[in-house]
């Protein structure tokens, strides 16, 4: 096995300070407002950001699709939702940046479960 970068560790620390200071958002009156099933959309959505930094930890393939695919899920989150605050295009930046870094990887990561 390889040993895991110190960029996917950066990567992964800052994914799981990410999932500890967005959780609280899902309670938000600000989510609340947006719609019914709003709040529970979000939360699968910072819960498979969770889950794709501990595949990322374990520097497993799995962790860096579902990584992408849940960026993805939340950029289209936020523009039907029309939140497109500064928080919006920060996310939008340093997520690309990770993505970079990952893809550069993923050839060295297992592809096993």
């Amino acid at each position: 096995m390889t040993s895991r970068p110190k960029i996917i560790s950066f990567i992964c620390v800052t994914g799981y300070l990410s999932v500890v200071f967005t959780f609280p958002q899902i309670f938000s009156p600000q989510i609340k407002k947006l719609g019914v099933l709003v709040p529970a959309i979000y939360g699968i959505l910072v819960a498979a950001n969770f889950i794709a930094c501990v595949g990322l930890w374990y520097f497993k393939q799995w962790g860096v699709q579902l990584y992408v695919l849940s960026v993805f899920a939340k950029i289209l989150f936020y523009l039907l939702a029309n939140q497109l605050g500064f928080g919006f295009y920060f996310n939008l930046v340093v997520s690309g940046i990770f993505i970079f870094f990952l893809l550069r990887h993923f050839s060295k990561m297992n592809p096993n479960l």
